[in-house]
């Protein structure tokens, strides 16, 4: 490189001053750039948009992990809101602007065929998949695949069971139709049954697993309907008898999983489908009815067929946007490890996905009395059909199709069996605003 020795202007001496000074400078750049290197191995801080469990849960094992990672990461919580689909709201803005701020995802079960076909999630590397999936049950990992591929890391799952008073009814029915007539014999000061029949989707859960545990599906694949008739008009003739009975929760057309807990704890109520929440609920509302309170397996639609409780829970996803997606997948292997799912299910009654973590005899500190019928449920368990991209579309048609419950007749099943697969059609095939 060949130096100017003058200028117009400078002396000689001050422009030699000037080369030194920039000399120095080059020097200090270059020392930084070194500096800068250096502090890239510092601690990544992960940020994990999850709702605030409000057991701590998440947050205790989050806090295990970001310690035990030798300071390669610290995971800290951007709260969703409580409601589903508003948490979703916000994570799809987000990943639709192609947000760098998310880096974990807490994403309910039903969201990783639409999240995964958007591109927003990177797909788990294999060798963390074969750490994630070690002992989980094969329902769990449905619900974190796409594509035959695992989009996401399931950290807590979540069932549904059969609520019932032994007082009342001491060995649980083990059909729809057995705990109707049951109910029907106590009359409705004693006998109501509690489900979720709402336009949301605790009724798309409700009608999923009637189908399910009639004999068919809604889907078979993502663009391919099921809904086999004869199983399908079974399965609809259930929910329209218990909706016209006269032992049905009198505001079943509005009913969701806190007004049914309710229902329960008042004292009129026999029955009840709904998740593991509603224990620790009853035992803190309504101690007496506590202590008649027992939990069975998800009733059948066909004695000869077992019946297929719903899957519900929280999969961790790493965004396809995220800086840190090696730290972030590594994060995620500590936070399932069998520990942390212990953890979680002791404090928030949350149950793991690992089938390993039910042969503890600390999960009956979670789940006292009945741990073997939560790992049955999760075993059995049929996914709603979120394979489908169009799930949302799919979750609003198939909840306007039914919805009320009270119209469908059981005289008259083929008028409420083709208003479903006409709308389950449409949905799938992204026909009209829903």
């Amino acid at each position: 490189m060949r130096f100017v020795t003058s200028l117009p202007g400078y002396p000689a001496l001050m422009l030699r001053g000037i080369v030194i000074a920039l000399s120095l400078a080059a020097t200090a750049l270059v020392l930084a750039a070194c500096g800068s290197g250096a502090s890239s191995n510092a601690r990544v801080t992960l940020t994990w948009f999850i709702f605030n469990e409000p057991s701590g849960g998440p947050q205790k094992v989050a806090k295990r992990c970001s310690e035990q990672s030798n300071g390669a990461y610290e995971i800290k919580f951007e709260y969703l809101p409580s409601q589903a689909d508003q948490q979703r709201e916000q994570l799809v803005r987000r990943l639709g602007a192609e947000d760098d701020s998310l880096d974990l995802l807490g994403m309910d079960v039903v969201w990783t065929g639409e999240f995964a076909n958007a591109g927003w999630l990177a797909p788990v590397p294999e060798k963390t998949a074969r750490v994630v999936s070690d002992q989980v049950f094969d329902s769990v990992l449905q619900t974190a695949r796409f594509e035959d591929r695992l989009y996401t890391i399931p950290i807590w799952s979540n069932t549904q069971f059969l609520w019932y008073r032994k007082d009342r009814t001491p060995t649980p029915p083990k059909t729809w139709d057995e705990m109707i007539d049951e109910a029907e014999k106590l009359g409705p000061s004693k006998g109501r049954i509690q489900v979720q029949a709402n336009r949301y989707e605790g009724l798309v859960v409700l009608v999923n697993q009637l189908i399910e545990s009639a004999g068919t599906s809604i889907l078979a694949a993502p663009k391919e309907i099921d809904l086999q008739r004869e199983p399908t008009e079974r399965a609809l003739g259930i929910l329209g008898r218990l909706s016209r009975s006269p032992i049905a929760a009198s505001n079943i057309t509005t009913s969701t999983e806190d007004t049914a807990r309710l229902g329960f704890e008042s004292g009129n109520s026999a029955f009840m489908i709904n998740y593991s929440f509603v224990y620790p609920s009853a035992k803190a509302n309504a101690p007496k009815i506590f202590e008649q309170m027992r939990a069975a397996k998800y009733p059948q639609v066909d004695p000869s067929i077992p019946s297929k409780p719903p899957i519900g829970g929280i999969n961790i996803g790493v965004s396809a946007y995220s800086k840190h997606q090696q730290e972030a997948f590594a994060a995620t292997e500590c936070l399932v490890k069998p520990d942390n799912q212990l953890e979680i299910a002791k404090l928030g009654g949350l149950p793991p996905v690992r089938a390993d973590i039910y042969d503890r005899p600390e999960i009956q500190d979670a789940y006292p009395g009945f741990a073997e019928i939560v790992r049955e449920s999760i075993k059995d368990a049929a996914p709603r059909p979120s394979q489908s991209p169009a799930y949302q579309d799919l979750s609003l048609a198939i909840s306007r199709a039914v919805h009320p419950t009270t119209a469908i007749d059981p005289k008259n099943l083929g008028a409420a069996y083709d208003k479903l697969r006409d709308a389950v059609q449409k949905a799938i095939d992204r026909k009209g605003l829903l």
